[in-house]
Parts: C-alpha cells; sequence; structure tokens
C-alpha cells in the first residue's frame, strides 16, 4: 500500500513488520570507528528496503527485563545472497555498539522491519545530504543508489579518523566537516543551485532542527523539499524523530 505525498515526487510505502532472527555471516571495519557487520540468514526471503533511510530495530537481548531496541540503516541487501550489511559507530558505551564490538561471525541477533520506507525520486535536479556520522550509511546508500548524472551537495560531521571515500556515479561535491557549528555553517555557506531540489538531512535532533530552519527560512527552500531527521538526541536513549517545520 502507499501514498503520495505532497512533496514533489516523494512517495511513502508502507510494509508488512517482520521479526526475523539471523546470523552474523562477516565483520569488517569500515574505519577506527565504524563497523560492518553482514547479516545472512532464510528469514530474509521477503525483506524490502526501498528508501536509503529505511530504519530496521535490531533488537538485543541484555538479560533485562526488556530487550534493548536500536535503529540502523540497512546499508545494503542482497536478495540473491540473502545478505543484510549493517554498519555501526562503535564509540561511546551503548548496548548496541557495544553487541557490535563483540561480533562474531555464527552469533545471532533478531532484526524487525523496516515497518516503511520514504521514496524520493532520484530526477530532482539537485540533491543536497547532510548529516553527522549517524547518517553516513543512509548517504553512502544514497549515493551509491544516485544515477550517472545526477547532482549531489554532501555535507558530512564525521571524526576525520572515519571518513572515507564514497562511491557513487553522480556528480558529488562531498565537505567534510569537525563538528556541528561546521555543519550549520558550511550549510549557510552554500548558493543553492538552480532548478527544484530535495534536502535530506539527519544526526542529533539539535542540529538537525537547526539545519531546517537554515534551509528553510535562509536559504528560501520549500518546507516539502526538505526531510530533517533526528537519529539521537543529546542525553536521550533510543530517540529517533522526523523533524517538521
Amino acid at each position: 500500500m502507499s501514498d503520495h505525498l505532497s512533496a514533489p515526487r516523494v512517495q511513502r510505502i508502507r510494509h508488512e513488520i517482520h521479526r526475523r532472527e539471523l546470523q552474523v555471516l562477516r565483520v569488517h571495519d569500515l574505519s577506527p570507528h565504524i563497523r560492518s557487520i553482514t547479516l545472512t540468514g532464510d528469514a530474509l526471503d521477503g525483506f524490502a528496503s526501498s528508501g536509503f533511510d529505511d530504519h530496521v530495530k535490531l533488537i538485543l537481548d541484555t538479560g533485562a527485563s526488556e530487550p534493548v531496541r536500536r535503529d540502523y540503516t540497512p546499508r545494503r541487501y542482497d536478495a540473491a545472497a540473502r545478505e543484510l550489511v549493517l554498519e555501526f559507530a562503535l564509540h561511546g558505551d551503548g548496548p548496541a555498539a557495544a553487541w557490535a564490538a563483540q561480533a562474531q561471525p555464527g552469533q545471532r541477533v533478531v532484526v524487525a522491519g523496516p515497518r516503511g520506507s520514504f521514496v524520493i525520486s532520484p530526477d530532482h535536479d539537485w540533491h543536497l545530504l547532510a548529516g553527522d556520522d549517524t547518517a553516513l550509511p543512509a548517504i553512502a546508500r544514497r549515493l551509491e543508489e544516485l544515477p550517472a548524472g545526477a547532482h549531489a551537495i554532501v555535507l558530512l560531521q564525521v571524526d576525520p579518523l572515519d571518513r572515507r571515500a564514497l562511491v557513487s556515479r553522480a556528480n558529488v561535491e562531498l565537505q567534510w566537516v569537525d563538528d556541528a557549528e561546521g555543519l550549520i555553517a558550511a550549510a549557510r555557506r552554500l548558493t543553492l543551485p538552480p532548478g527544484e531540489g530535495y534536502a535530506w538531512c539527519a544526526g542529533e535532533a539539535g542540529t538537525m532542527a537547526q539545519l531546517r530552519r537554515v534551509l528553510v527560512d535562509e536559504k528560501g527552500l520549500d518546507r516539502h523539499a526538505v526531510r530533517a531527521s533526528a537519529y539521537w538526541k543529546r542525553g536521550a536513549i533510543a530517540h529517533h524523530e522526523d523533524l517538521e517545520a
């Protein structure tokens, strides 16, 4: 089932939610603080992820009364091989990061979702992608999926040790920044291209709210052409929120 949104060439798709018990197949460190974990299993049959910023729930049994649930972007899915790739930031002491730090092939874990996809057409005149390291998997996936000839402007707040080459057929203007203040300043310096563009932003709640205001109030983007998400919130646990104007 799907319904069209008021935003240009944007569609929301709902998926039936399934819990899947999967097995760790491979573990690979992409950088000092980012680990790629490939999950596999017959339970992946029927898995669907249509949007680059989809998220699944990683469900961990820590021995507490309730399991831990954390959101992660499906970085890549290979239906033929039944392989689902997730990327984990290893800094911090949260239970999901702790699990990823010790994960080994053969271990089992439960994943649920995605419950839906927000599909942004690749045929906009330009795409602005901005966020911190929690947004890196979604941005890297989007860049891989954009077609040749697409124009992407990317602002990424990532530790210098974790910066890496991002593959894309699109024409990419990439700027790395060191902190939230640098991310906002970089957005303010932008001269947005002509034509119909779409901005996607994700990261810390307060920073993303400020970035959305810059794009809408200062840069003049239509609020329907900006999708901003809080992937985490300073001082909160397991925060995920879509930010509205």
